[in-house]
């Protein structure tokens, strides 16, 4: 199964048009989204093309292939709007042979891991940092940001298929790969 994580689009419809697109070229199953959809926060700027209604349009009708995390800017009314579940602070995917525990970031992260087992993988965005590391005992990733990358990233999001984590940005520049079953097999 190939899955697409994204994370970050903070409102912004033309990253979401953009995401959307490379989700359907990469003929993913499944689009998993780490959190701040719709609203933009109180610490950025407004992402190009802010447009939280056009966003909602767009990822609606996608509701049966996209699983979503809540991240520190969702709230009860986004769900209102949304059709398809992002109150959850987690979710638990099965994929590649790998436990991976998905989520925002700002509740677990590197700093404060989650319950999971020797090699599980940690995914989460919040940070708008992009990341494929092999880490002592267990496996970070963050796909970085769909539409407000910081530390000098682009724009990105992530494919994981057949153990392997792939960072792109939306011209197919491939920008970080990371094997999940060989440790040390990252490439920037």
């Amino acid at each position: 199964m190939k899955l697409m994580f994204a994370s970050d689009i903070h409102g912004s419809a033309y990253y979401c048009r953009k995401m959307l697109e490379a989700f359907e070229n990469e003929k993913a199953e499944r689009l998993i989204l780490l959190g701040d959809i719709l609203y933009h926060g109180p610490r950025n700027d407004l992402p190009k093309e802010y447009a939280p209604k056009e966003v909602i349009a767009l990822l609606n009708p996608m509701k049966n292939r996209i699983y979503a995390v809540r991240g520190n800017c969702e709230a009860e009314v986004d769900q209102m709007v949304l059709d398809f579940p992002v109150m959850a602070d987690y979710c638990v995917l099965l994929a590649d042979g790998k436990a991976i525990y998905a989520t925002h970031g700002h509740v677990y992260n590197e700093q404060n891991l989650p319950p999971f087992c020797e090699g599980d993988v940690l995914i989460h965005g919040h940070t708008h940092v992009l990341k494929a590391e092999h880490r002592e005992g267990y496996i970070l990733l963050n796909p970085g940001s769909v539409s407000i990358p910081k530390e000098g990233n682009i724009p990105t999001y992530a494919v994981l298929e057949d153990g392997i984590f792939t960072i792109k940005g939306f011209e197919g520049e491939i920008v970080k790969t990371l094997d999940l079953n060989e440790k040390g097999t990252e490439k920037a």
